[in-house]
């Protein structure tokens, strides 16, 4: 991990430390797991005392923030998975009205956090977008699904961060996690639908654009014209799906019907 704590310029205190990695885990720098420098090196960045890193670190790790895995180091804690508790997202995964109410509200919020990313993204969040994008481009053109599924994951996340706001930030990525813990197994059924690859290329490549135009009302609009198309296509696919079931089940149907009477004739 870079240098990303800064040096304590004033009373040099535990709280203050506590208050930069509150602020890096709110703000989305520290993700859930990743894993904090060694005691000398952190204590070297924040220009603090040993003694004075650990107790901000113990501070830390008594409010659920940090977790410490014998002799694996300091990690962020699964402070993001709390906000769908297990036995909610078992309930989500077994009812059908779930999927439409979870896209209905990512689409409404999508198009706020692409609305404000388009007003706020710096260049380094410009950077970051346009290596997503271009790793998304990569796995279109090499046919890899998987990779491609997990990008446009990446993708959303990136454009919820350029947004700047902790609380989009933190309610996204709780939703976002429910795709990548396979909570809706049927997500990937959209990738299913014939010419649906190239639709969502180019549908990140609009959102993409806006964002980079610093045009908002583009980016809003091309964020809703996604999720809609997802909705679209999920449903199309599982109908799909459906008459191919009760296909197979007349034609087993007819064949048994037919074949009793080859054997009497």
């Amino acid at each position: 991990m870079s240098d990303i704590f800064s040096r304590i310029d004033h009373s040099r205190t535990a709280d203050e430390v506590v208050q930069q990695i509150e602020s890096l885990i709110l703000e989305g720098v520290l993700r859930t797991g990743d894993r904090l420098p060694g005691e000398r090196e952190l204590a070297r960045q924040f220009d603090v005392s040993r003694p004075i890193l650990r107790d901000a670190l113990k501070a830390l790790e008594g409010r659920g923030l940090l977790t410490t895995r014998p002799g694996g180091g300091t990690h962020v804690a699964d402070v993001i998975g709390q906000l769908f508790t297990k036995p909610v997202t078992d309930l989500i995964s077994t009812h059908r009205k779930a999927v439409t109410d979870y896209l209905e509200y990512r689409r409404e919020i999508e198009a706020v956090a692409a609305e404000y990313a388009a007003r706020r993204a710096t260049p380094e969040d410009l950077a970051l977008l346009d290596r997503i994008m271009a790793r998304m481009e990569e796995a279109h053109r090499t046919g890899d699904f998987d990779d491609e599924a997990e990008i446009d994951v990446e993708f959303h996340h990136a454009v919820c961060e350029c947004a700047h706001n902790m609380i989009l930030l933190h309610t996204l990525r709780s939703c976002y996690r429910l795709l990548s813990e396979g909570v809706f197994q049927n997500r990937l059924l959209v990738f299913s639908v014939p010419g649906a690859r190239e639709a969502l290329l180019q549908q990140h490549r609009a959102i993409h654009a806006a964002i980079k135009a610093g045009d908002p009302v583009a980016a809003r609009k091309a964020a809703m014209d996604h999720i809609t198309y997802v909705e679209r296509s999920m449903a199309e696919a599982e109908r799909s799906g459906d008459w191919q079931r009760v296909s197979r089940l007349r034609l087993r149907q007819r064949s048994d019907d037919i074949e009793p009477t080859r054997k009497r004739s």
